[in-house]
């Protein structure tokens, strides 16, 4: 269970540092209603990011992705490598359109909007940027894949219950 850990940490670490929802997160505490936009945002973010990850996570285990004891069936790591390919693609194609020099970059319609967002908008932004955004989709589906490629048995992929429990 500990190369899972292992496996999926960055991935993990890639999704908490992402900049578009700490920024959207932060410029939902400033509005009016921003104790309850922030707390709906943080819940949709929980939610869609959880609802993702477990699905991956069962459809992996039903198609076999762990084949045996040797370690994680070869369609995972295929589709691991094409994860990998599909972002440095998505490198490139961001590269060449960042802004030039000298020229204004407009705001987003959402940050402009963010004002006028109620908990519903708040949590519905927070699900788009978990789930759509392609840079969280497809390092959750790389972790979800490494946690359902463990060779773990199904009972040990699931944590363990608190010590005080």
């Amino acid at each position: 269970m500990g190369d899972a850990i292992g496996q999926m940490l960055a991935s993990a670490v890639g999704i908490a540092i992402s900049p578009l929802p700490l920024i959207a997160v932060i410029l939902m505490l400033a509005t009016p209603n921003g104790r309850g936009n922030g707390i709906a945002f943080t819940v949709g973010w929980v939610v869609s990011l959880t609802v993702l990850v477990t699905v991956v996570v069962l459809a992996g285990s039903g198609g076999g992705a762990s084949s045996s004891d040797d370690g994680p069936a070869s369609w995972t790591l295929w589709l691991k490598l094409g994860l990998g390919v599909l972002f440095l693609l998505m490198g490139v194609k961001k590269w060449k359109d960042r802004p030039r020099e000298g020229r204004a970059v407009e705001q987003p319609g959402w940050m402009k909007a963010i004002n006028m967002f109620t908990p519903g908008k708040s949590a519905g932004l927070a699900a788009a940027l978990a789930v759509a955004n392609p840079k969280n989709l497809v390092l959750a589906v790389g972790g979800a894949l490494s946690i359902a490629s463990s060779t773990a048995s199904p009972a040990a992929r699931r944590s363990p219950p608190p010590s005080w429990c």
